[in-house]
């Protein structure tokens, strides 16, 4: 198995940057399609709307459904082929960049990335979380290159509520301990090459930065504040934490986010804040000494990221079977793990992760 890199063929992050979206777009083609949350699109449309001014560029903006979900897919892909479109814009949150990616794909278009919020790594990767149209996880849609750009206006990130910064930091958070663990059994990465030292050393940089960074941030996002410590935590969170796992790898925390799609009282917990959780269980289940797990837990803590079952949402013992048996389903990024996981173990390393929350919140 040879080793690979990839990453955008682009990443810009600045303050306004949005205010150059056709001087670094325009490559690219002329007729775009802006597939944008409701917020995003409110955020995003007057900046580029200004950038394009005096160009005969052509840019629909289009709200989507809510979920990166094959019918939403299906319907852009639709706009596209109706409206000669050149080049699909995803903007928001994960699912619009998840589902402007698919429908990108699908087309045969370039894809250029306008991240609104800095909740997951998802502008970065070279795949999309694809969801049925009931809400339930699909399958992870895989591509042969990353997105072709990623604006992050920073400003505008920001703006957002903090509550995405933390999920961001979350989801961040796992990165190098899953690519850690996947490196130990030489597994594969989401790319299904083998992990370059550069895949690892930006997953290390991604936990350091959170590590040395993420509560300055967070309380400099409480402020409205714009300065160097958020600017790193949005970088960490959207592109090492991208560009990162795309190379290195999953294991167990993603498995327990995909276990939790299972269930309804996990719905409307941030992805990155069970992947969080999942970081936790992961440790739990390689023994992690004292000392890392402390370091860990305090960190989560100090965010606000949750440490217990109760603040993922979930308040019956009962319901972890059911997590466990999809988070240890054929293909799941669990089996990473050295020793592999059967779901009784999986069972039993949540309760001790919760264990482990509720005393060290005590």
């Amino acid at each position: 198995m040879y080793k690979a890199m990839r990453a955008p063929s682009m990443y810009a992050q600045d303050p306004d940057v949005l205010l150059h979206f056709h001087e670094i777009c325009k490559g690219y083609g002329s007729r775009f399609l802006f597939v944008c949350s409701r917020s995003g699109r409110a955020a995003v449309e007057p900046k580029v709307t200004a950038s394009l001014e005096g160009t005969d560029t052509y840019a629909r903006f289009e709200t989507f459904g809510g979920i990166s979900s094959e019918g939403e897919i299906a319907r852009m892909e639709k706009i596209v082929e109706e409206d000669s479109i050149d080049v699909v814009c995803g903007v928001g949150g994960g699912s619009a960049i998840d589902t402007a990616k698919a429908c990108a794909f699908h087309c045969g278009k370039p894809v250029a990335i306008v991240p609104t919020v800095a909740a997951t790594d998802a502008p970065c990767t070279g795949l999309s979380v694809i969801y049925h149209d009931d809400g339930t996880f699909a399958e992870y849609l895989f591509y042969p290159k990353n997105p072709d750009v990623v604006i992050v206006d920073s400003s505008i990130i920001a703006d957002s509520p903090t509550s995405f910064l933390v999920a961001g930091m979350g989801d961040a958070l796992g990165t190098y301990y899953e690519a850690r663990a996947a490196a130990r059994t030489k597994s594969p990465s989401l790319e299904n090459t083998g992990v370059t030292l550069s895949a690892l050393a930006l997953c290390r940089l991604c936990r350091d930065t959170l590590f040395s960074d993420g509560l300055k941030a967070l309380i400099a996002a409480e402020k409205g504040l714009l300065v160097p410590s958020l600017e790193a935590v949005i970088e960490a969170n959207i592109y090492l934490s991208g560009v990162g796992a795309d190379n290195a790898g999953l294991c167990v925390a993603h498995s327990v986010y995909n276990g939790t799609t299972a269930l309804e009282e996990c719905e409307r917990v941030p992805h990155g804040n069970i992947v969080a959780f999942g970081t936790v269980v992961q440790l739990v289940l390689e023994n992690a000494p004292d000392e890392e797990l402390g370091e860990v837990m305090a960190f989560m803590e100090s965010v606000g990221l949750p440490l217990t079952l109760e603040a993922v949402g979930i308040t019956d013992e009962s319901r972890l079977p059911a997590v466990a048996e999809k988070a240890c389903a054929p293909g799941e990024s669990i089996h990473n793990l050295a020793g592999d996981v059967t779901p009784e173990q999986l069972v039993a390393a949540m309760l001790q992760a919760d264990a482990l929350g509720r005393s060290f919140l005590d």
